[in-house]
């Protein structure tokens, strides 16, 4: 039982890894070929900023969830923190409320 808990964990992650893969890999693509674009049309006007901009916050926040985000404010952050707070009061240290 365990071990499938472990495989369907693993596949859910490398899921996710692929998908911000494929995302990077669009935002350069369609990027570049905007940029090329713009500097053909309209070289004294860089408007393919404003896709870089906006897509890049995405694709960053995007990154965030992948690579970071629930270590900074997930349930695993959530869990490691409690733990860390009972661990905490065990040793006679806490500042919590009681």
């Amino acid at each position: 039982m365990e071990e499938q808990s472990r495989y369907e964990r693993a596949r859910k992650r490398a899921e996710e890894l692929g998908e911000f893969y494929q995302h990077v890999s669009t935002y350069v693509i369609v990027n570049a070929f905007l940029l090329i674009i713009n500097l053909w049309t309209s070289p004294s006007y860089l408007w393919v900023f404003w896709s870089l901009a906006g897509w890049g916050l995405g694709l960053a926040l995007h990154g965030v969830s992948v690579f970071g985000g629930t270590k900074f404010w997930g349930s695993e952050w959530r869990e490691q923190k409690a733990r860390e707070l009972m661990e905490e009061e065990g040793r006679g240290g806490s500042d919590l409320p009681m």
